[in-house]
């Protein structure tokens, strides 16, 4: 598998230094991963969670290899790091995942009870290596699927085409190898792949990490929104320890993204959604934020179904809701506001977005950033949030004063509310 030509100009000295990061990380995760064991096999008895379907999935001895293939790749991403900061964010990925399973492990160890049947060859030498160290315990979250996430984020975008799909199909098996090798039971692999996700999201390949600069909020309304939903979450997650029923933990998906939203709110800000400039969004926040994605779509069609998707304010300048993909060829250009939504894929117009979080106290420096952007914008422009009532309608006023066209912000709001549009604006912001 060859990696791209950037890949062969790395410094030595930060492979030297991918070499180190290696002789602190393997030790560490033996030393950890063993004690987890042993702290569970020391136990009276460990809870197995099994659907009943799960007894229909086939060994595949031979899947064992690409099980362990996983332990290379580890190595070969560090060391394939590009710079400085993709190791360190690597590292912490790493970090996380192997320290919140470690804690999960012994908080709350589960166990796989089924018999191996004897195999030979490679994959019975394999089977008898894991064995050397592995006891069957150490199960939801599944590391081996997390570390899988985490690694194939960090490789695919440094393979040629034809080797990415290879590098997709080989992840995908390592991913199916962990039931198919009888090592993990069904829950524990979107329990890892969400605590691979969460990783990724911590240390995200671009941009600013969502715990920098994290302060915490003085705006009242925010407050209150962290409070509710964060309290939700915390809710939703008490509820996995009440269950008998293996599907309870699914409930940790929207328990974590309601807690992460909570703590946007308290002082995290937009950074949360990790939403790009044209509008798009990280993988990390594509996925752990999609059960909210889902409230807050059905949400807009609660609010907004009766009323039209835009209107106008001004010659070429209009207000509305989050817009279909089939309504975005109406505008040359579309002011995004929403920290939450994501653009829709091959928009015909020109995405520009300037992410705010909904009901707070907007961010002077966004605002003053979106402004400069109404008055550069071709038109006809769509500035735009999820309803079209807050975040949009308070820029637009901003605009509507600075460029002259009406004399205060209550001439502004006037001048929108006219349209019908039932808008809500900060009185103060001006």
């Amino acid at each position: 598998m060859q990696l791209k030509s950037e890949v062969h100009k790395t410094d030595p000295a930060l492979i030297r230094r991918g070499i180190l990061w290696l002789l602190l990380l393997a030790p560490l995760f033996y030393a950890t991963y063993g004690l987890a064991n042993w702290l569970a096999s020391q136990r009276v008895a460990v809870p197995e969670i099994v659907f009943d379907w799960e007894k229909q999935i086939p060994f595949w001895g031979w899947t064992i290899i690409p099980y362990w293939s996983l332990n290379l790749f580890y190595a070969v991403a560090v060391l394939a790091s590009i710079s400085k900061q993709a190791q360190n964010r690597l590292v912490g990925r790493y970090l996380t995942a192997q320290c919140i399973a470690f804690v999960c492990f012994i908080a709350f160890p589960l166990t796989i009870t089924w018999e191996k049947p004897v195999t030979t060859g490679l994959s019975g030498w394999l089977f008898a290596m894991l064995g050397n160290f592995d006891q069957p315990f150490n199960q939801a979250p599944s590391l081996h699927i997390a570390l899988a996430i985490i690694i194939w984020d960090h490789l695919r975008g440094r393979l040629p085409v034809f080797w990415r799909m290879i590098w997709h199909g080989w992840c995908l098996l390592i991913a199916l190898s962990v039931l198919t090798t009888w090592q993990h039971h069904f829950i524990d692999i979107p329990a890892g792949a969400l605590l691979g996700l969460f990783a990724l999201w911590l240390f995200p390949r671009e941009g600013v990490a969502p715990w920098q600069d994290y302060r915490l909020t003085r705006d009242r309304k925010a407050l209150q929104l962290a409070a509710i939903y964060g309290g939700a979450g915390l809710l939703l997650f008490s509820l996995t320890f009440t269950g008998q029923h293996p599907a309870i933990l699914l409930v940790l998906w929207p328990a974590l993204a309601l807690l992460l939203l909570g703590l946007a709110y308290s002082g995290g800000g937009a950074k949360f959604f990790q939403k790009r400039r044209d509008g798009s969004v990280s993988l990390a926040s594509f996925w752990l934020f999609l059960p909210l994605r889902v409230f807050f779509r059905l949400n807009r069609i609660a609010w907004t179904w009766r009323e039209p998707p835009a209107v106008k304010i001004t010659e070429g300048l209009y207000l509305g809701r989050f817009p279909k993909h089939s309504e975005t060829q109406n505008y040359a250009r579309i002011i995004d506001m929403t920290a939450e939504c994501i653009a829709p894929r091959n928009s015909r117009s020109r995405w520009q977005a300037f992410p705010l979080m909904d009901l707070a106290k907007p961010d002077l420096a966004t605002l003053h950033a979106a402004t400069t952007a109404i008055h550069d914008a071709p038109r006809p422009t769509l500035i735009c949030c999820a309803l079209g009532y807050q975040r949009s309608a308070n820029l637009i006023a901003r605009w509507l004063v600075e460029s002259g066209e009406v004399a205060d912000r209550q001439k502004a709001e006037e001048l929108i509310r006219q349209t019908g549009r039932p808008v809500r604006l900060y009185p103060d912001h001006q």
